[in-house]
């Protein structure tokens, strides 16, 4: 199957992540379960959010002898750090657990993180140990302010022998990695979308909000949903000129929608995935130098997390993927067909082959080579490069940034400047008219000197009215130098080169076969689902007085990308004197402002795919539960929304094909009423079974009945919810002594 280009959706899934991600090279065969809106295999429900864990040194953790089920690897390590889980558990996608991570990170935000903390009646971190103060976001701002914060939070660390890393020593999620807190088949959560950037060295990563850190401090854990797993499989090797990086941003150009929120395991020939994202060779070597050198030296900070005891152990028991295990996606990608890429402008979504996209001379104004990304020493000797290959093929000429551009680097962590600086490849930019910054988040996030102002182009954040792309350190090296978007000229485009050869499913030849095979681990799937409902050691045990069953008429939202201000408008934001009751008369007034007089108390409400995307504010779930809302049901669900609802006892479920069948019904051209109402009342009835972890949809008087498996809401969970949310059930916890 060859495709043309089509937009993408992998958003942060690899915008911020490492030039090498999460992979295994494991054969298998795969099945491919859909839960995309518009993907052609069967249904499943409950897709949900990636994520990760694991603890600060490593745990004495033992993998019981359980039930036999195969499993992801995902799944796997998620098992590892699920806690108080029934006796022969095996998790799967979808479950809702508790969580034991073995790292949790916070930034600049650990002083609002402490506040939380202390609000709920804490007044000792449970596990220090398990804790990481990286200081990366704000770090050019010196004022009064910004200072003092700064001075709260390493008070906060030296009281409660807290890891604190000071601002300048590198950006949060590189130090995880480099430090040795993220660990190949271990999970680690930060508060920070970026997390998953520790998939790079095969750690499951996770953002969480605020409250969920705070909640890990004072308790050790919080609640998580396992997402769904896809798996990318890797065909072919990158031509000369292609890159690792080449590979992140075409993903997110390709597959508009189809992983949002997923976790994602790779895979390939060893061949296929030598020097791209695997635990493998190149991995254990770097392991091994950094436990050398914390073995030598006696100011590293590492000897006590990375050491050649432990990566023997790493290599020799590696965790890896059952080969029948069911996967949510199947996508492919053949890297001999790949060219270098760039996307945007302003969007992961969209982009254009380097080689279509150079010849239209798009100026520039400024270029970057900084996050935790794209400006390890690897980076910034590729960018480098550059210019020392333009110095020998113009030895008169010394190679200097274009005119009228500049040129900012700032490398990912000071360990990783100064390597950088020990080869010259740092100050071959510095020659060239780069300009330094620290090592922080700076312009990724638009804070600090180097933005983009209005008007402008970029290649690499800044003002909403500049335009912005995302490109290899290469090609970010090769425009500065001319002036205009292009490449270093290391590509060849093949000839009779048609596009990237990329789609669904494993990429193993269309055969009859191979067909038939894949039908027949579909059912298989399904099958396993269906009986797993019908088997009474699948039962979720409910805690007293928790609900057995939600039921409820379903009010129809139908849209896509409900975001939170659409949910909860911004201008109530901060007016924190308002009564429930008025929260509740301007629930959804910016979607649609007959919401509210179309609701009744305990309505199911539901909507359409990636609700509640946007901003944080918790209020987008406090509000919908002030309307009387019990249960919100989507076809997926904004990974914050999510948080903050569970965390404010709003319970919620992914279930695309009430989605689906909603819009066949009511909104496609064979049904008797096409006209689209923002906010409909359907008749329909949705019945949560939480002990059979089962939901039951009545089409209407007379109409279809039928049920979806979703994720068990374990008794841990129910206990959070049933205590008004996190913070209520953290303070419950602490008053037990």
């Amino acid at each position: 199957m060859r495709c043309r280009l089509v937009q993408s959706p992998w958003a942060n899934s690899f915008r911020l992540t490492s030039s090498r991600l999460p992979s295994r090279s494991i054969y298998t065969h795969f099945r491919t379960i859909s839960t995309s809106p518009d993907s052609p295999s069967l249904d499943t429900s409950t897709i949900a959010r990636a994520g990760a864990l694991y603890q600060q040194e490593p745990p004495p953790f033992t993998t019981p002898t359980l039930e036999k089920r195969p499993q992801t690897l995902t799944e796997k390590i998620v098992q590892r750090y699920a806690v108080s889980l029934p006796e022969g558990k095996l998790v799967r996608s979808g479950d809702y657990i508790s969580l034991s991570p073995a790292y949790c990170m916070t930034h600049d935000n650990s002083w609002p993180v402490a506040l939380k903390f202390m609000s709920m009646g804490a007044t000792r971190v449970r596990n220090p140990r398990q804790i990481v103060f990286t200081l990366d976001h704000d770090i050019q701002n010196t004022s009064d302010a910004n200072l003092k914060k700064y001075q709260q939070i390493k008070t906060f660390a030296e009281q409660h022998s807290i890891d604190h890393f000071p601002p300048g020593r590198g950006i949060g999620h590189q130090i995880m990695v480099e430090e040795g807190y993220a660990w190949p088949g271990t999970m680690c959560v930060a508060s920070d979308s970026h997390s998953n950037h520790y998939g790079g060295i095969g750690c499951l990563g996770s953002p969480l909000v605020r409250t969920d850190a705070a909640s890990i401090w004072a308790t050790s854990r919080t609640w998580w949903q396992i997402p769904p797993v896809a798996r990318v499989n890797f065909t072919g090797t990158l031509p000369p000129g292609v890159t690792a990086k080449d590979i992140a941003v075409a993903l997110n150009i390709f597959f508009k929608s189809d992983v949002l929120n997923h976790a994602i395991e790779f895979t390939g020939s060893e061949e296929t995935m030598a020097s791209l994202f695997p635990v493998d060779k190149t991995l254990e070597r770097w392991l091994r130098d950094k436990a050398t050198e914390a073995a030598i030296l006696n100011d590293r900070t590492t000897r006590l997390r990375i050491t050649h005891e432990r990566v023997d152990e790493l290599f020799a028991n590696p965790l890896t993927a059952d080969r029948d295990a069911v996967y949510a996606k199947q996508l492919y990608l053949n890297l001999d067909t790949l060219a270098p890429y760039v996307s945007g402008p302003d969007s992961v979504k969209v982009g254009t082959p380097l080689h279509k996209l150079a010849p239209q001379h798009i100026k520039i104004n400024r270029a970057y080579i900084i996050s935790c990304t794209n400006s390890r020493a690897s980076d910034l000797a590729a960018a480098a490069k550059v210019f020392k290959d333009t110095a020998k093929a113009n030895p008169d000429t010394p190679p200097k940034i274009a005119e009228g551009v500049q040129l900012y680097i700032a490398a990912a962590s000071a360990p990783e400047q100064e390597a950088a600086e020990a080869v010259g490849d740092w100050q071959t930019l510095l020659d060239a008219g780069a300009q330094a910054l620290p090592a922080g988040c700076g312009p990724c996030i638009g804070l600090g000197i180097g933005l983009l102002e209005p008007g402008e182009v970029g290649i690499r954040v800044g003002h909403r009215e500049a335009q912005t792309y995302l490109a290899s350190p290469e090609v970010v090296a090769a425009s500065a130098l001319k002036g205009v978007i292009s490449g270093p000229d290391t590509y060849k485009v093949p000839k009779n080169w048609s596009g990237v050869e990329y789609g669904y499913g494993t990429s193993a030849e269309a055969t009859t076969e191979n067909k038939l095979s894949n039908f027949l681990q579909q059912m298989e799937s399904l099958i396993e689902r269906v009986e797993s409902t019908e088997t009474p050691g699948s039962e979720v045990d409910i805690l007293p007085g928790f609900p057995e069953k939600i039921s409820g008429e379903i009010l129809f939202c139908d849209a896509d990308n409900l975001n939170t201000d659409g949910i909860y408008p911004g201008k109530y934001t901060y007016q924190d004197n308002l009564s429930k009751e008025e929260m509740a008369h301007v629930c959804m007034e910016n979607y649609d402002p007959q919401f509210g007089s179309i609701t009744r108390p305990n309505d199911i409400l539901v909507s359409g795919f990636n609700f509640g995307c946007g901003s944080s504010r918790e209020q987008a779930a406090t509000a919908i539960l002030a309307k009387q809302i019990p249960l919100v049901v989507a076809g997926s669900l904004g990974n914050i929304f999510s948080r903050n609802s569970f965390n404010n006892a709003l319970m919620c479920l992914e279930v695309p094909r009430v989605v689906q069948r909603l819009r066949t019904h009511f909104t496609s051209p064979s049904s008797n009423d096409t006209k689209r109402q923002l906010t409909r009342r359907t008749g329909w009835t949705l019945t949560w079974d939480v002990k059979r972890s089962l939901v039951e949809v009545q089409e209407g008087e007379g109409g279809e009945r039928w049920t979806e498996q979703v994720g068990e809401l374990s008794r841990n969970v129910q206990e959070i919810i049933a205590a008004g949310g996190l913070e209520a059930w953290v303070k419950a916890e602490l008053g037990k002594g």
